[in-house]
């Protein structure tokens, strides 16, 4: 039960990411998000919808690993280490800030359902 929970935040979360980088990017709130410049988010909103996009996918396919009951464990094995890699390579060449946001939530999920919890 509680892993299913970590997990269903880490798909929320996913999804507001795809939100702020498909949508709102070129935004006040997406500005205020990412400290971005209007002048830098209008020359990167192609880069930012790509790269929300992404994030799409990995919500999908956790809450993909819903639909299949105990057959969907391996599914949200594989995305939440989807997640904490790239949450571990944003932190690395982005921010810091992205290894709590991301990868953390992820490392937590996962350690909820390979205990069973």
């Amino acid at each position: 039960m509680l892993a299913n929970i970590l997990i269903a935040v880490v798909a929320a979360l996913h999804l507001y990411f795809m939100y702020l980088e498909m949508i709102a990017w070129d935004t006040p709130a997406g500005h205020r998000a990412f400290g971005l410049t209007p002048e830098f988010a209008k020359a990167s909103k192609v880069l930012a919808a790509n790269q929300g996009l992404y994030n799409g996918f990995l919500a999908a396919g956790l809450i993909w690993g819903f639909y299949f009951g105990e057959a969907g464990f391996a599914i949200k094995v594989f995305f939440l280490v989807c997640v904490m890699a790239a949450g571990l390579f944003g932190a690395a060449t982005v921010s810091r800030k992205i290894l709590y946001v991301q990868a953390v939530p992820a490392v937590l999920a996962l350690v909820a359902l390979l205990a069973g919890w």
